[in-house]
């Protein structure tokens, strides 16, 4: 156990229901290393295997990953097709040691840009860890904060239209239950890794009152004691939620 976990033991510290994280350096870890991009993101995917074994340690309710943007679909389609070959072999290898860790699973995003094999693969991924108990695991797959509240919007009009919802009852928490993450805790802290200070599209709905907290290691070299650092921080902060002390 690191130092800075036993330190939140010791405090009686809860840790965030819900941590989101942005894996960014991949590529840049591979580069720095004279290695080629595909060794990056090898490597990135051991450590969310650590941070994911961990975080479920720790009693984490709710962890979501952005394995994969939309924007990401602009990149080369060498690089396009390395991500998606990876994906596929992730929910290959990864499925049974999830079942076994008690983990759940769940694949937000337009996943219609992936190859009717990944898409039957990650629905059965989800499928045969539904009944888990344990972390819930969300992984982001070509997604993007702007299409989420987009689709979101569009099934609302969907409703409206049908005579389901009445558009004078729609408030934020209407909105919400359409969203990708509905049925999960908010996000109390969002994580970039590699220096960088941005969202880059990333859960805009879901991150209104979140911590942010940016750090940087690269994802590769992103370790428990990285993450136990980012929760001791977000533990120092004060959460008003707009309001001032007291009031609430």
């Amino acid at each position: 156990m690191s130092s800075e976990n036993a330190g939140l033991q010791t405090n009686n510290q809860s840790p965030p229901k819900h941590i989101a994280i942005i894996m960014d350096g991949n590529g840049r870890w591979a580069k720095a290393k004279h290695l080629p991009r595909s060794s990056g993101h090898q490597k990135g995917v051991r450590t969310v295997r650590k941070i994911v074994k961990h975080c479920a340690k720790l009693g984490v309710n709710t962890l979501t990953l952005f394995a994969f943007s939309s924007e990401n679909m602009k990149r080369s389609s060498e690089e396009v097709g390395l991500l998606f070959k990876l994906f596929l072999t992730v929910l290959k290898t990864e499925t049974k040691k999830l079942k076994d860790n008690n983990i759940k699973l769940k694949i937000i995003g337009d996943l219609s840009v992936f190859t009717p094999e990944i898409q039957s693969l990650a629905r059965e991924a989800e499928k045969q860890l539904s009944n888990n108990s344990g972390l819930n695991l969300v992984i982001a797959a070509n997604y993007g904060g702007q299409w989420d509240i987009a689709e979101a919007a569009k099934k609302i009009a969907f409703e409206s239209a049908n005579g389901n919802i009445n558009p004078e009852d729609i408030d934020s928490s209407t909105f919400q239950s359409f969203t990708s993450l509905a049925a999960y805790p908010k996000v109390d802290l969002l994580i970039r890794t590699s220096g960088e200070i941005r969202l880059s599209n990333f859960l805009l709905w879901d991150i209104a009152y979140s911590e942010f907290y940016f750090c940087e290691a690269l994802w590769p070299d992103f370790d428990e004691d990285a993450l136990d650092n980012a929760i001791k921080d977000f533990h120092s902060r004060d959460r008003r939620y707009g309001e001032r002390n007291g009031e609430r």
